[in-house]
């Protein structure tokens, strides 16, 4: 039987994890006959559950990633499994299980309807070490290297939590150089950059330059760090920390979490700073000659008209400063606590002026 991976260029990231651990699996942009694995984030669920509940195939279809897992009932009603959380080590389990012809019950973190079409969850499977498994497979496609994994802050609109739990593990300094030397340019995954080697609350800053020494000491890299596809917390953001960026990376920006500009907004959604913590991160950017590219949410629930211009005035005063901005509307994700809310309207004046900050090149994103 064969093992097909629903190939689209947003999820080339769950391909190149997923490559090393079925050696045998073949990219499609179709379904096929055999055993069909998906992985897709909520804004990829209604096409691929159309193109999965219209196929003509002979295939057996699992489902992997955020939206599944946050919402394995719905995702069963197209899907025969899915694989909740990490499937690092679930997934080539329950393949090996149904080639075999096995008993699926058996394997840890996975949902499925059982004959009577009852949903059956299989027990919770304990969290992987992230150096027991590869990055990706250098020979097929890369990716940029995950050094941790888990956050203990649970905002409410943050899927991170419960795909892989309050607990922050790291990928020791040897595999993350093992795996940077296929790059040029080196970029990295974790909830908070700055947080690396801690507990995701208070800072190793010598554990993050024991890591960056040792990618320096490689030699011909650009070492981007605290920047896209990954950011930091505003109480991370300190003169020790922006020092190592200009002695090790070649980014002059980093990407900063403030989210709203609101302190009622930001106790509500479980941040865990202060709308000045985010001013002194800011500031302290500019004074080492960082440009900070700070991140905005509106929409929250219950979100007054008043609480995002506290929002409006802080994005209009990070451009003033030279900041860059990227605003976003909130998405309630499933497995969140703000899974089945109504996001709040953005106020006429709001988008008027955020729309203004973006014809002018100050924002980018999309808030509405």
């Amino acid at each position: 039987m064969e093992i097909c991976l629903r190939w689209k260029r947003k999820n080339a990231f769950s391909l190149a994890a997923l490559a090393p651990l079925l050696p045998s699996i073949r990219r499609v942009k179709t379904p096929t006959d055999g055993i069909m694995i998906y992985s897709l984030v909520t804004r990829q669920a209604a096409s691929v559950f159309r193109e999965v509940q219209n196929a003509t195939t002979n295939s057996i279809f699992i489902a992997g990633g955020p939206h599944p897992s946050g919402d394995p009932e719905g995702t069963l009603r197209y899907f025969d499994y899915v694989v909740i959380g990490e499937g690092e080590a679930t997934l080539p389990e329950l393949v090996q299980t149904l080639l075999q012809g096995g008993d699926v019950s058996t394997v840890k973190g996975i949902a499925y309807r059982d004959t009577d079409g009852k949903i059956i969850f299989t027990p919770k499977r304990e969290p992987i070490e992230l150096d027991d498994f590869p990055c990706f497979d250098p020979h097929l496609i890369k990716a940029p290297i995950e050094i941790s994994r888990g956050c203990p802050w649970k905002c409410k609109y943050c899927q991170i939590p419960q795909m892989f739990g309050s607990k922050v593990r790291h990928r020791s300094i040897d595999s993350i150089v093992k795996y940077a030397q296929h790059y040029k340019d080196l970029r990295f995954v974790s909830s908070n950059s700055f947080a690396y080697g801690g507990d995701g609350i208070h800072p190793r800053f010598d554990k993050v330059e024991k890591l960056l020494e040792a990618l320096h000491a490689i030699g011909n890299k650009d070492i981007y760090f605290g920047t896209f596809p990954s950011e930091v917390r505003p109480e991370f953001v300190t003169d020790e920390s922006l020092e190592m960026v200009n002695k090790y990376c070649t980014n002059d920006r980093i990407s900063l979490g403030a989210q709203s500009g609101s302190e009622c907004v930001l106790r509500e959604i479980r941040r865990g700073h202060s709308v000045r913590e985010v001013e002194i991160a800011v500031e302290r950017c500019f004074e080492h000659g960082i440009t900070p590219t700070v991140d905005f949410i509106l929409g929250f629930p219950d979100e007054t008209e008043e609480e995002q211009e506290m929002s409006l005035e802080l994005i209009k005063w990070i451009c003033i400063k030279g900041g860059e901005v990227r605003a976003h509307y909130l998405e309630p994700l499933p497995g969140t606590p703000y899974a089945r809310v109504s996001p709040s309207k953005v106020s006429e004046k709001v988008n008027s002026e955020l729309g203004k900050l973006a014809l002018n090149g100050k924002i980018t994103g999309s808030w509405e």
